[in-house]
């Protein structure tokens, strides 16, 4: 037995010392591992494997004050993703340690020797514990022999980041933000699962709910509509089992890095990048909207973010406190006018509320049809509402976080609330009025006659709003739009279909861009119904249409005003802002996002047809809006004739709209690629093209990808240089194959949108045939590769 232990201790001494050698002489030559007894201190690092990741003491901002932490590696890129000591930072890291005891005990030590930080963990084997930072982000530290015998890791102490493998769940799996970007410290907002077992994620303000995920589909979850569309970034995953119940993801994309946060006003959020370029995007964030804040319009209400006042309690409810609610306090919601009869006998009925986004808190049934469901929940006197969408859901209590959502919003749903038989009731019985009764209404009448007399002659002298149609749609009258523009005074911009004025709208002055429409054809009815389908698509990267006018042949739309202009103005004629890379880029990208939106996503593909800088607006944050879409429909045949013959678009029209062929959405993709361009060199491709050919933008790029030249000589050159090389590289390649000849061989904009962002590649690109054309050299043999993704069809 004596033998036995002694040379199991010389095998077990014999191993560690192993470790060491290939921790301190491995082939990465990068330090990702501490070993018991060893320590962290001064400007000391940790390197995860394949260098995605750092460890060490940091510190945020402009603070004096050092943290413990990791964040990535790539240069210029430091994102602290986990903080050891939120709440116990140090002042001088040169005499202070992070140590991991032999025990398995992570400890900081302060400039005193004093411990203000430990990990509180211990391990049963002593010596043989390491720590080690791995390219998941994770530091584990567990034993060194089993690596399975994890003692502790931080993926199970997160802070305001949720990387890939790492849980969302109850207790220690709690996010927290920083309290700001200076201080680590944990804010007043947490994320988690919810603790009621429902397939939740939720966001707290305190101890008060903030904003919920929605119900998790096993694909999705109901309110973030974006999981589906991530296929090319995460896989989220829900995982229950014995003590223990979260959400997971991996990162589907071998080359793309993504994370989610919560920042410190309580956004989530999910940024995703190259692994070896670029920046962070945004991806999408929630909560985004008021609509999407919890019970943000209270009980039996529903939140309209395109309506006024946003909140209007469900007919048949009426609000709580009246007074609270007119003042813009909705947070006790509405109240049932009419109690429901279902336990005095009584007949109750369900009101049909169409496209919604249905309220929280639903149980499903198993039916097999919808009258089924109905039935059931008709039977049930504490049900008040329900739901079939090859699913029975059914609610009970308040109903919560009903949202009105327009017509372009495919996801909308029918929701049926259940009330009592006398509101939908047409026609009531009409009791003998006394002759008091009677001359109150007389009373009221008269007070009422004297309101609209004093409205109209009030709309005599201000602006006024004819009518609003579905979705909140304004139906203005020319003379409104002729005083709010000030009888069309300030002109924005002119192009072949009419000109722009800026304009204001009363109560509240709020700004807006009047474009008159020339060479119509259609009817008034026709353009109505053209014009209520546009005014039914939202889209962040696209101008919102407020309204339209059609008095005789006049034609006008109200779109919301962009105070940064068109990105022509700021792109070509400013001498004085000069729009740096990383704006640009963001173009790009939102531009492409814009034309997703309108070529994917909508319910009827919609073609831009005339994607051009004059045609890009730029809100006060420099965001791209795509305007004028749906143009083409509302002008009519005139279309194709104005546009071609227009100065300044024939440049980036595809080259089978101007043979008089056919168009697809693969002609918005050639227009986006000419675009593209021109973000990169802050001149039109037009003005190069009329010096000699070898100076013609898309042919510089093109030679210079091939030949292998420096692609930054090819960036504007007010930009001194300063851009991204990575994504500058790639937006050459993509513009490259926007404006190949044949549709085919373009990509799709989900493909392109997914290339900039970064999590998918593209590959080599032939030269376009009219560039080998301009060149005056014979029509070279390429083969086409088309890029790695079915989306490039």
């Amino acid at each position: 037995m004596g033998v036995s232990s002694k040379n199991h201790c010389v095998s077990h001494s014999v191993l560690i010392l192993l470790l060491m050698f290939i921790h301190v002489y491995g082939s990465t030559g990068y330090n990702s591992t501490i070993f018991a007894g060893q320590s962290l201190n001064g400007n000391q690092k940790l390197t995860s494997p394949r260098e995605v990741f750092e460890m060490g003491f940091f510190t945020p901002g402009n603070s004096l004050n050092y943290y413990i932490g990791i964040w990535y590696k790539k240069p210029g890129d430091k994102t602290v993703v986990w903080v050891a000591n939120r709440e116990q930072p140090v002042s001088d890291p040169s005499f202070s340690a992070l140590e991991l005891l032999e025990n398995g005990n992570l400890t900081l030590l302060s400039e005193s020797k004093t411990a203000i930080w430990s990990s509180n963990s211990k391990s049963n084997v002593s010596n043989s514990t390491i720590g080690m930072l791995l390219d998941s982000g994770n530091f584990v530290v567990r034993d060194a022999l089993d690596s399975s015998l994890v003692i502790w890791q931080s993926f199970d102490h997160p802070t305001d980041t949720w990387l890939p493998g790492g849980k969302v769940g109850y207790n220690k799996l709690i996010h927290r933000p920083w309290r700001n970007p200076q201080n680590p410290a944990p804010g007043i907002f947490s994320f988690q699962l919810d603790q009621n077992e429902r397939k939740n994620l939720l966001l707290w303000n305190g101890s008060k709910m903030y904003w919920t995920s929605g119900y998790w589909t096993g694909t999705i979850f109901s309110f973030v509509p974006e999981i589906q569309l991530n296929q090319y970034v995460t896989n989220v995953t829900y995982v229950s089992i014995k003590n223990e119940s979260y959400f997971t993801y991996d990162a589907t994309y071998s080359d793309a890095l993504t994370r989610f946060m919560i920042d410190t006003t309580g956004q989530l959020k999910q940024y995703v990048r190259g692994k070896d370029f670029g920046r962070w995007n945004l991806y999408w964030m929630r909560p985004s909207e008021q609509c999407e804040v919890y019970a943000f319009c209270g009980s039996f209400s529903k939140c309209n973010l395109y309506d006024t006042p946003l909140c209007v309690c469900l007919e048949g409810f009426e609000p709580k406190r009246r007074n609270d609610w007119e003042l813009g306090d909705h947070s006790d919601g509405c109240v049932r006018k009419t109690p429901l009869q279902c336990t005095s006998g009584g007949n109750d009925r369900f009101m049909t509320i169409s496209n919604v986004r249905l309220p929280l808190n639903s149980e499903s049934l198993e039916v097999r049809n919808g009258e089924e469901c109905r039935l059931a929940c008709l039977s049930n006197c504490s049900c008040i509402a329900y739901a079939h969408d090859d699913q029975c859901f059914t609610w009970k209590g308040n109903l919560l976080n009903i949202k009105q959502l327009t017509a372009s919003e495919r996801v909308g749903k029918y929701l049926y609330l259940r009330v009592a038989a006398s509101d939908l009731t047409e026609t009531k019985v009409v009791k003998r009025k006394t002759p008091w009764i009677v001359l109150v209404l007389v009373i009221v009448g008269l007070f009422s006659l004297l309101i609209v007399v004093a409205v109209f002659v009030k709309r005599r002298y201000f602006v006024g709003e004819s009518e609003i149609l579905e979705d909140s749609l304004v139906v203005f009258r020319s003379r409104d739009l002729k005083a709010a523009t000030r009888n069309f005074s300030e002109k924005l911009g002119e192009g072949g279909f009419g000109s722009v004025f800026k304009g204001s709208l009363p109560p509240n002055s709020t700004a807006v861009a009047v474009k008159t429409l020339n060479s119509m054809n259609q009817g008034e009815k026709q353009f109505r119904t053209e014009v209520m389908t546009i005014g039914t698509i939202q889209h962040v990267n696209l101008v919102r249409l407020r309204g339209f006018c059609t008095e005789g042949s006049k034609r006008f739309l109200v779109y919301d005003y962009m105070p940064n202009g068109s990105l022509d103005s700021l792109l070509f004629q400013s001498s004085i802002t000069v729009l740096d890379w990383r704006v640009r880029y963001q173009i790009a990208i939102g531009t492409a996002k814009g034309l997703c939106y309108l070529h994917e996503e909508c319910r009827d593909c919609i073609i831009h047809c005339d994607v051009k800088p004059e045609n890009i607006l730029l809100d006060a944050e420099y965001n791209p809006k795509l305007a004028d879409f749906g143009l083409a429909k509302l002008i009519g045949r005139d279309f194709s004739r104005v546009l071609t013959t227009m100065r300044g678009t024939r440049g980036y029209l595809a080259p089978e709209w101007i043979s008089g062929e056919a168009i697809t959405p693969k002609a918005d993709v050639f227009s986006y690629g000419m675009l593209l361009f021109e973000l990169i060199s802050g001149r039109r491709n037009s003005e190069l093209l009329e010096d000699e050919m070898e100076h013609y933008f898309p042919n510089r790029v093109s030679n210079s990808l091939q030949k292998g030249e420096d692609i930054l000589a090819l960036v504007d050159c007010r930009l001194e240089g300063n851009a991204d090389i990575q994504e500058l590289t790639t937006a050459c390649k993509v513009a490259c194959w926007c404006i190949q000849d044949y549709e085919k061989n373009r990509p799709s904009m989900s493909f392109v949108v997914q290339t900039l962002m970064g999590f998918a590649e593209i590959s080599v690109f032939p030269v376009p045939m009219f560039i080998q054309r301009l060149r005056g050299r014979p029509l070279e043999a390429v083969n086409y590769y088309q890029p790695k993704s079915s989306g490039s069809g």
